[in-house]
């Protein structure tokens, strides 16, 4: 598998051209979120747009020995539990909503989270910046489905963003991905499945069924539950490059 240089998956595509489509505003913010914005944010945050090179280790003020990253944390509160259970692991958000960066915001205050980075933009960019085989974990967990047809191309989970997430990894990362949406979980399967460069961890229907002890539950994936949605997690390794 050849190398790809920053910013440009194996397909050729750049990735910090791509267009956001989501929404990156919500409600007026309470006082505190908006506090947090505005004092807490800019001790952790990286810059957008990121300055290459980027080095993620250079993040931490104790270097780390390893590095997550969770692409679209929504609320937090999945990047918040790792980041207080693996204290000796750097932790990387990216999310563009900016109440759910308020919220992460108000965890990590609240946990006194010394080992988490937030940027506050498209995760596509982040991945895009990253350099090759300097992470050990991704987190994709209930990533927008774009439910319609004509906007299936904008999935994460998809050749652009698994070409993005295979070039970050390091030989032996994992990639963790969730979805409560049923046509999403078949899409998923088949993108990655197909795909080489990644091997499906799974040893019976409970690997992806149960949650793991270390897979903690976010209000996203409870509200699905109690509608209904039965969420499918599934758990991958990067093959090794060579």
């Amino acid at each position: 598998m050849g190398k790809d240089g920053p910013g440009e998956s194996a397909s050729g595509r750049d990735l910090n051209q791509e267009k956001f489509y989501g929404r990156r505003k919500g409600r007026p913010l309470r006082t505190r979120r908006q506090k947090l914005l505005e004092d807490f944010l800019p001790r952790i945050e990286i810059p957008v747009p990121i300055p290459a090179p980027f080095d993620p280790f250079e993040l931490f003020s104790n270097s780390k020995r390893k590095i997550s990253v969770e692409i679209g944390f929504g609320g937090g509160e999945h990047l918040a539990w790792q980041a207080a259970e693996n204290p000796d692991v750097g932790f990387i958000g990216a999310e563009p909503f900016i109440s759910g960066v308020a919220s992460c915001l108000a965890h990590i205050s609240d946990k006194k989270l010394e080992n988490v980075r937030i940027y506050p933009d498209d995760g596509r960019h982040l991945l895009a910046a990253l350099p090759e085989a300097s992470i050990d974990r991704v987190f994709v967990l209930h990533p927008d489905p774009w439910r319609k047809r004509r906007h299936w191309e904008r999935r994460l989970i998809g050749p652009h963003g698994l070409d993005a997430i295979a070039r970050v990894l390091k030989d032996d990362g994992e990639l963790r991905v969730a979805t409560d949406h049923a046509g999403y979980q078949v899409w998923m399967l088949r993108w990655l499945q197909n795909d080489e460069r990644f091997f499906w961890n799974a040893k019976s229907a409970d690997d992806w069924r149960v949650r793991p002890a270390d897979w903690p539950e976010t209000r996203y994936e409870a509200k699905a539950i109690r509608e209904g949605r039965i969420p499918i997690r599934l758990s991958y390794q990067r093959v090794a490059r060579y």
